[in-house]
């Protein structure tokens, strides 16, 4: 009995076990280059770091084929509290497709239903990330906070929550209390 239930819980935390994903701290922010939907930039294609200046800002690579309702959770929560932080930060979701077209119409249909405050949300027609960003297209979603144009931590995820997003905004909150 003991040792099913060893087995049982190992089990648990290799399905649970998250996969590397994203640029490593200490990194400059490449550019994220994506088709603005909604938010900061609209209907067109536009480098989003470049647009963010160095103001502290939560990426999200979004796999669009895995995006549910525990993520859509984590970027609602993250969205409500980003600016309690710093007034400037924000998040920039990018959903990494192989349909471009298709996301865009569900990425505005999404803004219909959630309303975003504080995250802008764009389409990137590939489920490799931007390059140099080293996102995995196994992660389900992978969160990179920056602040003054470098990687303070990237946070990539297999499976999502709401809850995850606290250590997400800490991270957050130690960059820009270090600022």
């Amino acid at each position: 009995m003991f040792r099913s239930l060893v087995v049982l819980a190992l089990a648990v935390g290799v399905a649970r076990a998250d996969v590397e994903s994203g640029p490593k701290a200490g990194e400059k922010a490449g550019p994220v280059k994506a088709f603005g939907v909604v938010g900061t930039v609209e209907g067109k294609e536009a480098d989003f770091v470049a647009e963010r200046k160095g103001a502290p800002t939560v990426y999200l690579f979004v796999n669009a084929s895995k995006f549910d309702r525990p993520m859509n959770q984590f970027i609602k929560t993250l969205d409500g509290k980003i600016t309690d932080i710093d007034a400037k930060a924000m998040a920039v979701a990018v959903w990494l497709t192989d349909d471009a077209d298709k996301s865009k119409e569900f990425v505005a249909l999404i803004q219909k239903s959630v309303k975003y405050q504080n995250t802008s949300l764009a389409v990137l027609g590939e489920t490799a990330g931007p390059n140099g960003w080293g996102i995995n297209p196994d992660a389900h979603l992978t969160a990179v906070v920056v602040v003054g144009g470098k990687v303070v931590k990237s946070f990539p995820y297999e499976s999502v929550n709401g809850t995850d997003s606290k250590a997400v905004l800490e991270s957050l909150k130690k960059a820009v209390e270090k600022k």
